[in-house]
């Protein structure tokens, strides 16, 4: 379960739950056989977030609509064919998207996390509302501001690891709150869309 809702009403997001299953599914497919540094990966997760500047160049959103029509198709279906058809489905309708290439972001930092055991605890959605930044900003201002954050280097001397990961994570995804993107199904969807995916993304070296 990606998050819950507690009795104060508050809808809380259990982050550590999230780390581990990104992290559980980058080992099965070979992402972690070798022992890189956490530059590498904080530099791929920079590449996604460029990833989604040339996605919102190319005006290129989700659509989560068509998505989640063809997905409700009540047709019973073999389990090989519902994969297969999610598979396509994601393809046509959410790959190459901005609010995809977010959620890889996401991924990335989560895995990070899960690699180095960071606790990233948890977050409520009226903390992401409530977070300055972002209300008049273009896109790339706004991604190029994460990015600097992220590459800080006298922040980065100063601060634990566990806030070099939490601080992104929490920035992007309110940044996505502040958008009307919905982060958490976007990440939950690339997630299982991953799972299906070939050793290595059938070729990648990293």
């Amino acid at each position: 379960m990606l998050y819950l809702c507690v009795s104060n009403k508050k809808t809380v997001m259990n982050l550590n739950e999230l780390r581990d299953k990104a992290y559980r599914n980058a080992v099965v497919h070979g992402w972690h056989e070798e022992n890189l540094s956490d530059e590498h990966f904080l530099c791929l997760v920079i590449s996604e977030l460029m990833e989604a500047v040339e996605a919102d160049r190319k005006g290129k959103h989700s659509k989560v609509g068509k998505f989640k029509e063809w997905q409700g198709n009540s047709i019973p279906l073999t389990e090989e064919t519902k994969q297969r058809r999610f598979k396509e489905d994601f393809e046509a309708y959410i790959k190459g998207s901005v609010e995809e290439e977010l959620a890889d972001a996401c991924i990335r930092l989560l895995d990070l996390a899960g690699l180095r055991n960071v606790d990233l605890g948890e977050v409520t959605l009226d903390e992401l509302k409530c977070s300055e930044g972002f209300f008049d900003w273009t896109f790339t201002e706004s991604i190029y501001s994460i990015v600097s954050d992220m590459t800080n280097q006298g922040y980065i001397e100063t601060h634990s690891l566990e806030s070099h990961l939490r601080v992104p994570l929490m920035v992007v995804m309110s940044f996505c709150v502040k958008k009307n993107i919905d982060i958490l199904w976007h990440i939950d969807q690339k997630m299982k869309y991953n799972e299906l995916r070939p050793y290595k993304h059938g070729g990648k070296t990293y």
